[in-house]
């Protein structure tokens, strides 16, 4: 771990130069481990080319110290953020960067007063977020582990349904086994929609009992040694009728287009036209509401997006998810979704599980 925070301390540090920045404040908790190994989640990282800062409270500096093996450790006396400026105008720092998207008003506020008037607070979103978006092979190696879980899990809550089990029933079963698989946490709160539901995308699960002739959609993630999986299927509890195996069958068709599009050096937004292209030849399209993937890491949701209008070219090294669907209201919805990693001369699927429509 410490080998790889170099690294990134290293690419971090040219960034900056490049962009005139003397130093960088981290305040997303993913962000401050991927540059220290810090696993606390309270404080705030100041790293420039020549020290790496890390601001928190009592309750974490014994274990942030344990953690970063190198760098400083500051103990906050105070309002977090107050503390954080003091570093700042200690320092002398004339420049330093933010992301706009972990960062509040009232926080950029405390910092400007604190900083002092020689210390600009500049504008640099995505600048971390860009790092992360590159996985080296360690990482993804641990995503493979964290893929291969969320597949297990699946299966074995495509194994629970049944007509009259819950919905809340099956999400609580999946998170008790991903937990005793080794999952630190879900990755987001387990999705799991029956019949009319299942055309609600980020549906919560409710008391609803599954009945027969139902559409069921399971969509879950593990987090594993700090990284995230995300796996979709669709289940038709009964013999699905041939309108629900044709829109299965469009949205099997619309994933496999957007996966094969998947190259390093391809637009984001083309891989989503191709996933859209399938679609369209079926006349769905305008059922699907939401974009057609997303990167995968530390987070969730990460960059790059992949959506129309995103121009951002795919790097080896990234990991998104294709997730195509479609919904209609009042009778459920249809998506497939895995993780794909991008590598130089092709692609990998990390998740696991037949994507055919499963009939119980």
């Amino acid at each position: 771990m410490r080998t790889q925070v170099k690294n990134r301390k290293r690419a971090l540090f040219e960034l900056l130069r490049k962009s005139c920045l003397d130093a960088y404040l981290a305040t997303n908790p993913a962000d401050w481990f991927y540059l220290s190994g810090f696993t606390g989640e309270a404080g705030a990282l100041v790293a420039s080319s020549e020290s790496m800062t890390l601001v928190t409270d009592s309750r974490f500096t014994a274990q942030a110290r344990a953690e970063m093996g190198e760098g400083r450790v500051v103990q906050q006396k105070g309002a977090l953020f107050s503390a954080v400026g003091g570093v700042l105008s200690a320092k002398g720092w004339r420049r330093v960067g933010y992301d706009p998207n972990s960062l509040t008003v009232a926080q950029l506020g405390v910092l400007r007063k604190t900083a002092g008037r020689g210390c600009s607070m500049v504008q640099a979103p995505g600048v971390v977020q860009a790092l992360r978006g590159r996985k080296d092979a360690s990482e993804l190696a641990q995503m493979r582990k964290a893929a291969i879980l969320a597949s297990e899990v699946m299966e074995s809550g495509i194994r629970m349904l049944k007509p009259g089990v819950r919905e809340l029933e099956i999400a609580a079963e999946i998170e008790y086994r991903m937990r005793k698989g080794g999952g630190s946490a879900p990755a987001f709160e387990t999705i799991v929609a029956f019949g009319e539901r299942a055309a609600l995308p980020h549906a919560r699960p409710t008391s609803k009992r599954l009945r027969k002739n139902e559409l069921v959609v399971l969509d879950l993630g593990v987090i594993l040694g700090h990284y995230c999986s995300d796996i979709t299927r669709t289940v038709f509890a009964g013999r699905a009728p041939r309108r629900v195996r044709e829109w299965h069958r469009a949205v099997q068709e619309a994933q496999e287009a957007a996966i094969s599009a998947a190259r390093a050096g391809v637009a984001c937004e083309a891989v989503d036209a191709a996933a859209r292209r399938v679609l369209a030849s079926y006349k769905l399209d305008q059922f699907f509401i939401h974009s057609t993937g997303h990167g995968l890491g530390l987070e969730v949701h990460e960059e790059p997006r992949i959506a129309k209008g995103q121009k951002r070219l795919l790097e080896e090294g990234n990991v998104i998810t294709i997730e195509p669907g479609v919904y209609v209201e009042g009778v459920g919805g249809i998506r497939i979704e895995d993780d794909v990693a991008i590598q130089r001369n092709g692609t990998e699927i990390l998740t696991r599980g037949t994507r055919n429509l499963i009939e119980l």
